[in-house]
């Protein structure tokens, strides 16, 4: 009888440890070595985590850096054009003009800084730290945000490139596909603009195929920056993905969306859809998810479950961080997201690679089991 109890506490531990940890990276819970401070972000741009990293660094502890380090880290990105999918050039929309989305937040305070449809700045996050500091607004967009830049000394730069120019008339010559519009006509399946809207409205009207999110399409890096005494900014900035409708901005912007964070909790940061994460504010669901209990591992898929319970088939990822310095990742995905998502973190839990990219297994509708891997969730 004993060895029978004893096999079956050793399967349930076995079993809940698998339920625990598939699709889902969690570090630093139940690390013996120190966890804060530190600097994680989305995608493996390691130059933005080194920078960052660097200038968290400049005061034992990252005391009152964690601003500028995410400042800093992010501007990097946008000055190196991460991927093309930060800063000039890179992803144009359909008229074939760059334009970016910038966010800045303080854990401290609440406060935020935000740009959106940021044109003739290259620095998407200066602009938005400087909405941050010397304004009363949280969120400026499109030519007032750059006459406001303008007005705090930035300098107009023109954020297109030749290859912006060459992949927008390549689009144009194969009849604008892939693109964003439906319910109009002429066909968008078939012809570009200009369009105009159906009389009727078809709510499964069908939609051309939209760009895959890849590594030269997709849309954000995103950042949290934590010091010894807890202290928390994060940060995003994106151009956008390819051949969106002009004016669209993306989820980076929207606090709570491609980021959040409270002293009180932690952060979480987000990069993927942004037309369908910002339905849910993912971040900010991911630090309220915390602030009732949850690990930041639990958190993260308890968030996951409540998005594919309406997008069966959306992809992204989300990764959370408890004031603490413990953290999780988890993926999503049908096509890019399909395998592996790739972040960056620096920390001293690993004092022989304080800068290391760390790597999260994705689900994908091949493998997934719901009721596996997304309990039910009440908060």
């Amino acid at each position: 009888m004993k060895k029978v109890l004893a096999v079956s506490v050793c399967l349930f531990w076995l079993a809940w440890i698998v339920r625990y940890y598939i699709n889902v990276t969690s570090s630093g819970q139940g690390s013996t070595g120190q966890l804060l401070p530190m600097v994680i972000n989305t995608w493996p741009f390691s130059v933005a985590n080194e920078e960052a990293w660097r200038i968290l660094n400049l005061k034992k502890g990252g005391i009152g850096q964690t601003r500028d380090a995410v400042v800093g880290g992010i501007s990097e990105c946008e000055r190196l054009q991460c991927d093309k999918a930060v800063g000039f050039g890179g992803n144009a929309n359909e008229r074939g003009y760059v334009a970016l989305d910038a966010l800045l937040m303080d854990g401290s305070t609440m406060e935020i800084g935000a740009v959106g449809h940021l044109r003739r700045m290259r620095s998407a996050i200066k602009v938005a730290r400087h909405v941050l500091e010397h304004t009363h607004h949280s969120f400026l967009v499109g030519d007032g945000a750059a006459d406001f830049a303008n007005a705090m000394g930035f300098q107009n730069e023109s954020l297109d490139t030749p290859e912006t120019a060459a992949i927008t008339q390549n689009w144009t010559a194969h009849n604008c596909q892939p693109n964003y519009w439906r319910n109009v006509y002429p066909d968008p399946l078939t012809s570009c603009g200009p369009y105009q809207p159906l009389t009727l409205f078809d709510e499964g009207a069908p939609r051309s195929d939209q760009d895959e999110i890849g590594p030269d399409n997709h849309d954000t890096i995103t950042m949290a920056a934590i010091d010894e005494e807890g202290n928390i900014h994060v940060g995003t900035s994106t151009n956008g993905i390819r051949h969106t409708i002009p004016g669209r901005v993306g989820d980076a912007p929207i606090p709570g969306s491609g980021a959040y964070a409270d002293n009180e909790v932690g952060a979480a940061v987000a990069t993927g859809n942004g037309d369908i994460l910002m339905r849910f504010l993912p971040s900010l669901l991911a630090v309220e998810a915390m602030r009732a209990g949850k690990t930041p591992a639990e958190a993260v898929k308890s968030v996951f479950q409540r998005i594919r319970k309406h997008i069966p088939r959306f992809e992204g990822a989300l990764i959370a961080v408890d004031r603490f310095g413990n953290y999780a990742a988890v993926c999503r995905g049908v096509s890019y997201f399909k395998e592996k998502f790739h972040f960056m973190v620096s920390s001293p839990a690993n004092p022989n690679r304080p800068t290391r990219m760390e790597t999260v297994m994705c689900a994908t509708e091949q493998y997934e089991a719901p009721s596996e891997l997304y309990p039910d969730v009440i908060w």
